[in-house]
């Protein structure tokens, strides 16, 4: 995670045809330890930066004429110098220990949702979605599972997308083909979760089904219903001719 805090010092000074000179500090880190922390600190006259220091080069540096020299003259004081380099630590750091640990212990849980789609490609007869809403950080894992194995194979995801609300969403997709009695997951592993969320697939709800498996659904009904028929014509046949028969008394 890059971010960054900056502290901004106008100095406005007006003539007839005006004018404004303004510095601007700023911190950029990955972490909180020194080596993942820049520090520069640059001078500006009418939205021209004129001269910076930067703690990676670790002396100042000018891009004009008059900041090239000023460059020059505070790059030759030992104190000013010093200073400026120590900016990372005394300055940043301090800041950052706080940012940071406040920046890293907000999230938000994401919300799971799985549905079925059309097939981007007719290798395989069916694909799932798995749509993940509302996390942050944006750093998460989405993955599928197939009878407790992970999928690696017709796998495939959307980058981390923001809402505008400092949330994101994301979208991971399984082209595959239904097996009878399998069982199918979305696993979603993220900072906001003590352990993967994971979410199982009901079938119930496909409107796929292979070939063979819809094959012997037709076949188990139609011999169910034939079945069936033939019991109730062989009830009413029966019925019938116990009411025709004549019963003779024997001795």
């Amino acid at each position: 995670m890059a971010s960054s805090f900056l502290c901004l010092l106008f100095i406005s000074l007006s003539t007839v045809d005006g004018f404004m000179t303004y510095r601007l500090s700023r911190c950029d880190f990955n972490s909180t330890e020194l080596k993942d922390i820049q520090f520069t600190d640059s001078y500006y006259y009418n939205m021209i930066e004129i001269i910076r220091f930067d703690s990676n080069v670790g002396k100042f540096v000018g891009f004009t004429d008059f900041g090239v020299k000023t460059a020059e003259t505070w790059n030759n004081i030992p104190a000013r110098l010093a200073s400026m380099r120590a900016q990372k630590g005394t300055y940043c750091k301090s800041n950052i220990d706080v940012r940071y640990h406040k920046l890293t212990s907000k999230s938000a849980r994401p919300t799971v949702k799985l549905h079925s789609t059309t097939p981007l490609s007719s290798h395989h007869p069916a694909m799932l979605v798995c749509s993940v809403f509302d996390f942050f950080p944006s750093k998460i894992k989405v993955s599928w599972h197939r009878d407790g194995q992970e999928v690696t194979s017709d796998v495939t995801s959307t980058e981390e997308m923001e809402d505008g609300d400092w949330y994101y969403q994301t979208h991971c997709y399984l082209e595959y083909t239904p097996r009878s009695g399998e069982k199918i997951s979305c696993v979603v592993e993220h900072a906001s979760l003590e352990k993967p969320l994971i979410t199982n697939w009901d079938p119930s709800s496909s409107s796929f089904m292979p070939k063979t498996e819809r094959y012997k659904l037709a076949i188990g009904a139609s011999g169910l219903i034939l079945c069936l028929i033939l019991s109730l014509a062989g009830f009413i046949y029966y019925r019938q001719k116990a009411r025709g028969r004549i019963l003779v008394p024997t001795h």
